[in-house]
């Protein structure tokens, strides 16, 4: 079973593969333990860091350095003025030094070709490269070299990550093959850019995966999406983890860079939110409803009801909420446009007579409130889409919610009773 570093990775593993992700943090590194399972290569005892940088002192392939900040400032900016890029000069690689910064001996000539499963081989020239520094001063590893000691020590297979981590990858080759280790495989996946084209950042939105699940966006609306990025199976667009699993190949990953496009992340969100169950919904919103000011119900099943009626006008948890608020508290306002054509004074009258039938009503189910709406809109010679919208407006405080005789259903009598008398109130002292 392979193992599989991610390091900013933004797809799903190729199926079969189990994934071990390494923090690439200095803890890790100076072996704080590792998460690696089914190991393949001869570990050490202590700090993983100290042992593998002792074993690349002894066989040569590293030094010391003792160059002072100074010193590699001032070449840096001679580079500079040149309008080269700076690289060590290399001052201290035979110096046979016992203390320092320790570097890696990069080779003089020739290149390090990456074979990348994305974009095949690349070559860096080894003049392109510089010796660089495996272990500071003051003993903290690099993340370079913190890199391959984790992928090492958790016996890693594949390498998984965004497409801005390939040029360190010829530094990461020489450092294997200084300590006699395979080569993993390496895939390098594009970025994720914004509409401008520019790298993602706060100014096209929320960036962070929190972020998203604080906007209400399902947890399988948002993998879903992140996996279609750049990776495709055909023209299906809607996938389940499982399906991701079976279908996902490295093949059909794409090599330029993936837009990312909150309108289809919303309407991905709207599909998966029609599709789940409202029990899952209901348990779903109830933070949502917590977090809009208002009191969660213990009722996991009416909450659930209530769900099922939002789940098709809204695109993430949040909105659900708000376009359904009405089911939580009773409005204090109404609709300025609506009130004027229907809070009147026939209007309230229309309310009496409708509140009469329906605290008469024996069954308060939507069957049986459409059938009373209808005898009393002919009663009145109405259409009955007005007598609807009037009941709407006086129940919810506005002209659009779901099915005005499930929403009375789901309120019930002495609610629904309590709010229309409100607002029969509201139209007569004209608030």
């Amino acid at each position: 079973m392979a193992a599989c570093s991610c390091s900013g990775s933004r797809t799903p593993i190729a199926p079969g593969r189990r994934t071990s992700r390494s923090s690439r943090s200095w803890t890790r590194c100076a072996g704080s333990g590792s998460t690696g399972t089914r190991a393949r290569r001869p570990r050490a005892t202590g700090r993983p860091s100290v042992w593998t940088s002792k074993r690349l002192l002894a066989s040569g392939h590293a030094y010391y350095c003792e160059c002072s900040t100074e010193q590699l400032e001032g070449g840096r900016k001679a580079a500079q003025r040149r309008g080269e890029t700076f690289r060590y000069s290399g001052r201290c690689r035979e110096r046979g030094l016992t203390g320092g910064a320790l570097r890696l001996k990069i080779p003089r000539e020739g290149e390090t070709v990456v074979q990348d499963l994305l974009h095949g081989p690349v070559a860096f020239a080894h003049a392109q490269l510089d010796d660089w520094i495996l272990v500071r001063t003051d003993g903290v590893p690099t993340y370079n070299f913190c890199v391959v000691v984790d992928d090492v020590t958790m016996a890693i297979t594949h390498v998984i990550r965004g497409d801005d981590h390939l040029s360190n990858t010829p530094k990461q080759v020489l450092c294997y093959a200084a300590l006699g280790y395979p080569l993993p495989e390496f895939a390098h996946i594009p970025m994720i850019m914004g509409a401008d084209r520019g790298r993602l950042s706060k100014r096209h939105g929320a960036t962070s995966v929190q972020a998203f699940r604080d906007a209400g966006i399902l947890p399988e609306a948002m993998v879903n999406y992140l996996a279609r990025l750049g990776w495709s199976h055909g023209d299906q667009e809607v996938f389940s983890r499982a399906e991701l699993i079976e279908h996902f190949d490295l093949k059909h990953v794409g090599s330029s860079a993936a837009v990312f496009d909150p309108a289809k992340l919303g309407w991905l969100s709207q599909l998966w939110l029609k599709q789940t169950p409202p029990a899952r919904l209901a348990e779903a919103l109830v933070p949502f409803i917590a977090r809009a000011g208002l009191r969660p119900t213990a009722d996991r099943e009416w909450l659930a009801r209530v769900a099922d009626t939002l789940k098709e006008r809204a695109k993430t948890l949040a909105e659900m909420v708000e376009v359904g608020r009405f089911y939580f508290e009773a409005p204090t306002r109404w609709d300025p446009q609506a009130a004027k054509k229907f809070f009147t004074r026939q209007g309230r009258e229309r309310l009496a007579l409708l509140a009469k039938r329906l605290s008469a009503e024996a069954d308060f189910d939507a069957e049986h409130l459409e059938l009373l709406f209808r005898g009393l809109a002919a009663d009145l010679s109405l259409e009955l889409v007005d007598l609807a919208q009037l009941a709407r407006l006086a129940v919810t405080g506005g002209t659009a919610s779901p099915p005005i005789f499930q929403v009375l259903a789901l309120l019930g009598k002495g609610e629904t009773l309590a709010r229309l008398e409100a607002a029969q109130a509201a139209i007569r002292t004209g608030a």
